[in-house]
């Protein structure tokens, strides 16, 4: 039983990292993109606000698919139904029809995101789960490698999404053949023992520093999404590198996140979380820092794999200290606004710094990010101490009583 489980362990790492590889390659691909179909820059926003919708979509709905049909089924359909929507991009002859499979690209990857989260943080231990997320950070950090590999050959982007659906689909038949595998050891998959408070969206904002740490979800998601969407159409516009540069250079950021996870569920045995947020976001500053510097190429390189590496263990430092900060007894409705939150970061900031570059040129992108760090930093520091303060006030509470 214990090969079972750690056999499912690595299939579900595997699944994670076919989550990640269709989040970075549309980014990667946009500059070849917009070139071959000759629409404007920010186009290319259409289709990442139409994948975030999905995703949306999907979360909202999975808890009751995966209840009807049970994490195996719903983690092997969603991965298959990605696959297909990457190879509807692959023959797509202009943005319309990307648009269309961009919505089936985001519903199946809300759905697995949500089946797999909720599975390992039921069997698996919170180890495993910051690992879930740094294998996350490798399917993310291959395909801009894939891309590069192609974009400047025969088939072009087209290629590089042909590849993705290979390898998506690879995956996809793993889970299907493995599915035998989860009923032997899912044993309380849908164990209900944990009775918690249900709030409303309403009534979980007014717990002292949700709202706040809402707020921190949307700053580290949009940080990360305007990085991998706009990073390479940084480096082409304002850098002049070409398509395939770029590429690799942006395979640099996800590298780093997916280090930066590594490191932080390595260190998370000595370091508390609040201590590896304030390590990060100070690394995270200097990496800014160097967007600014002028000159040669490989300055910009840098300070794309720093980015990644400094603000990939935001994300997961985050969710962690969701219990420890509000209580058990709310910390699943406090989760599910943040994740409301981040999603809301996914959505509407990748698609504004597309038109903010659209309108001022991509030599603003630095400054949009530098935005979002600067009302990030003291939000965390005010944060801590609000929710350490209401701690120590329910704490005098009890004491009393």
């Amino acid at each position: 039983m214990i090969f079972l489980a750690t056999l499912l362990l690595a299939v579900i790492y595997a699944a994670f990292i076919g989550l990640g590889i269709p989040d970075s390659l549309f980014g990667t691909a946009w500059p070849a993109i917009y070139s071959d179909f000759n629409i404007p820059i920010s186009f290319g926003s259409f289709v990442t606000v139409i994948i975030s919708l999905g995703t949306i979509v999907s979360s909202l709905i999975s808890a009751k698919i995966i209840s009807k049909f049970g994490t195996s089924r719903v983690t092997a359909v969603s991965t298959l139904m990605t696959a297909a929507a990457l190879l509807g991009f692959s023959v797509s002859p202009s943005i319309f029809f990307m648009c269309l499979f961009a919505l089936p690209l985001g519903m199946g990857a809300g759905a697995v995101d949500v089946a797999l989260n909720d599975y390992v943080s039921l069997h698996y231990s919170a180890t495993h789960m910051s690992f879930l997320h740094c294998f996350y950070g490798v399917g993310v950090s291959v395909s801009p490698y894939i891309m590069s590999l192609v974009i400047g050959g025969k088939y072009g982007w087209r290629g590089g999404y042909l590849i993705a659906f290979f390898i998506q689909g690879a995956l996809s038949l793993l889970l299907f053949c493995t599915l035998p595998v989860w009923k032997k050891v899912r044993g309380n998959e849908h164990d209900e023992s944990r009775k918690e408070a249900a709030l409303s969206l309403k009534s979980t904002l007014k717990i002292p520093g949700a709202a706040q740490m809402c707020l921190l979800f949307i700053c580290t998601c949009a940080i990360e999404w305007s990085c991998g969407g706009w990073g390479s159409t940084f480096l082409v516009e304002h850098k002049h590198l070409s398509a395939e540069l770029a590429a690799r250079i942006i395979m640099l950021f996800y590298i780093g996140m997916a280090l930066g996870r590594f490191l932080s569920g390595m260190l998370a045995a000595k370091l508390h979380s609040w201590t590896i947020i304030k390590f990060s976001q100070t690394l995270l500053g200097v990496a800014l820092a160097l967007f600014f510097i002028p000159g040669r190429w490989e300055i910009s390189a840098a300070a794309l794999f720093l980015a990644g590496l400094s603000n990939g263990p935001l994300f997961p430092n985050f969710n962690f200290l969701t219990p420890e900060s509000f209580g058990n007894g709310v910390s699943r409705s406090v989760m599910s606004a943040q994740m409301g939150a981040a999603y809301v970061g996914i959505l509407f900031v990748p698609a504004l710094c597309g038109a903010v570059g659209q309108a001022f040129g991509m030599g603003s992108f630095p400054y949009f990010i530098l935005f979002f760090y600067i009302i990030m930093v003291p939000l965390t520091v005010f944060t801590k101490r609000l929710i350490q303060k209401n701690k120590e006030k329910h704490h005098d509470k009890a004491a009393d009583i």
